[in-house]
């Protein structure tokens, strides 16, 4: 293959990893699923379920952190699984908690969307600290992880009669 075929294709697969990470085409962004959330929602129960939407939502940030330290620190050490990975807590600390956590999420995304963006960034490099990963794989990661927990975070907000709106 040519070196301008090459350029195409890899920013052609940039765009498409992009379009996924903003949770576009058959996904609901972050934003839209948390947009108008009841906060005193947060942190109630269906039976059943296993998660409130304030656990799903903690999830989603400590492991989009968790795959972007991985990424950009040799020295990161991942959270205790599962463990580390879910709030004990039902509902946030506070409403302040509950905006940090979403700026949060929002802010890592953005670093893995930069991280994507940029045509430095080989996209089929292993990691040199990993064990075979490559941004792909761990942007494919960030997307698939966050589409899935999203999902359940709409369906949860369903079926607490708090309906999603302008998505």
């Amino acid at each position: 293959m040519n070196a301008e075929k090459s350029g195409v294709q890899n920013s052609l697969l940039r765009e498409q990893l992009l379009y996924l990470l903003e949770g576009r085409g058959a996904h609901i962004s972050f934003q839209a699923a948390v947009k108008g959330f009841p906060v005193n929602l947060l942190g109630k129960r269906i039976p059943l379920l296993a998660h409130t939407a304030w656990q799903l939502v903690d999830h989603i940030r400590v492991v989009q952190w968790d795959i972007l330290e991985f990424i950009l620190n040799p020295e990161h050490v991942s959270p205790e699984y599962p463990g580390g990975y879910w709030s004990k807590s039902d509902a946030p600390p506070d409403v302040k908690d509950w905006k940090r956590t979403m700026a949060l999420i929002q802010e890592d995304l953005d670093r893995m969307k930069t991280l994507v963006k940029d045509p430095k960034s080989d996209l089929f490099a292993p990691i040199p600290h990993g064990s075979g990963q490559t941004l792909l794989r761990e942007a494919l990661l960030v997307a698939d992880h966050n589409s899935y927990h999203i999902g359940q975070l709409v369906d949860l907000r369903m079926l607490l009669g708090a309906s999603v709106r302008d998505y």
